[in-house]
This record gives C-alpha cells, structure tokens and sequence, in this order.
C-alpha cells in the first residue's frame, strides 16, 4: 500500500502556477480599480468595484489553473462579506475594517496550525515555496506576527486619518510593505531551502 502510494505521488503531474506577471495583475487588478473609481465616485461605488473586482479574479484564476488557491479565495470571501455589509447599512466603517479583519484571520489561522503542526503557510504560499519544516515553522510564527502588526496598523489608519488618507495607504502601503517583509525572509528561505522533489512526498 505504502509503494503504491508513494508510485501515485511521484506520478502525481505538477500543480499548475500561474505566470507572475499574470499573479500581479490579478492581485493588484481590484486594488488599483478600487483606487480609481473612489476618485471619482467616491467609497460605495468603489467598495461595489472591488467586490466585482475579486469575483472576476477568482474565476480568471479557476479558467487557468482549473483550481482557486486558498489565499485569493479567503481574501474575496471577507472583501464580499463586509463590501455587501458596507453597501447594506450605507457605513464606510465596514470596509474599513475589513483589512482588519482579514489580517487577523490568517493570523489566526498561522497560529492554530502552529499549535496543531500543520503547515498552513504552506498551504497560503500554494507550492511557491519548498523550505525544510524547520523552516515552515519560523516563517509561519513571523507571518503571523506581521499579518497582526498589518492589523494593528490598519486600525490606527482608518480610526486617526481621513477616509481620503486610508484609502491610499490601502492602495499604496500595505503592498510595499507586505513585499518588503517578504523580502527580508529572503535569508532564511535560502538557508532552509529543499528542492521541490523533496518536499512532494511531504504534501498533503
């Protein structure tokens, strides 16, 4: 049983990944309609936008890979719940707090997996990244940490500053940032590293 399984593993093709030009656009796509319909027509008509936005991405993504990867699938079920609740009761507040909201989720989500080692980040990363498990674990408690300190932040933005300021930090701060953090685990990727072959048998 265990040779047959290890022979449907190792015969098991690739997952499929999308071209990064193609993952950029579809990531940035909302975010940046988001930015240029409140403009002009202000924060309903964009909160509108970016939840047609990520629907729209889900289903480009499902036509190329013939799968949705867990993170977009998570980020446009919070964008949904709380741009619907934003546009039910007519309260920015809501979509405000949803950045809030969505940090904390995988937050959370990075520290129950911790405490019952599983490797959720690997599931978040979909195959972009082939660590040891040592290394897994250390980049999970650091993501955590960030995705809590990017909440934290973006409370203080939205409850201190103009919706106008929010706004463009959503636009303009939260990505940079999330790319600068996830440069500086640059070092620690290339020490803990494995090739892709190594880490096949480990999936699940």
């Amino acid at each position: 049983m265990t040779g047959t399984n290890a022979t449907e593993t190792s015969a098991r093709p690739p997952r499929k990944a999308l071209n990064p030009i193609v993952k950029l656009v579809l990531e940035l796509g909302p975010l940046a309609l988001f930015f240029a319909v409140y403009s002009r027509l202000g924060i309903f008509a964009a909160t509108g936008v970016l939840m047609a936005g990520v629907v729209v991405t889900l289903g480009v993504s499902y036509a190329l890979l013939r799968r949705v990867p867990i993170m977009p699938l998570v980020t446009a079920a919070i964008v949904l719940i709380f741009g619907s609740l934003t546009l039910f009761f007519h309260d920015e507040t809501l979509i405000k707090i949803k950045p809030t909201a969505l940090y904390l989720l995988f937050a959370a989500a990075l520290f129950v997996g911790l405490a019952l080692k599983k490797p959720i980040l690997k599931i978040l990363f979909d195959g972009a990244l082939h660590v040891t498990e040592e290394g897994w674990r250390i980049l999970t408690w650091r993501w955590a940490f960030f995705f809590m300190a990017l909440a934290v932040l973006n409370e203080i933005i939205w409850r201190t500053q103009t919706t106008d300021l929010w706004v463009k930090f959503k636009t303009f701060g939260f990505l940079p940032l999330t790319l600068l953090f996830a440069l500086a685990q640059a070092p620690l990727i290339m020490r803990t590293e494995t090739k892709a072959e190594e880490t096949a048998d480990n999936d699940f």
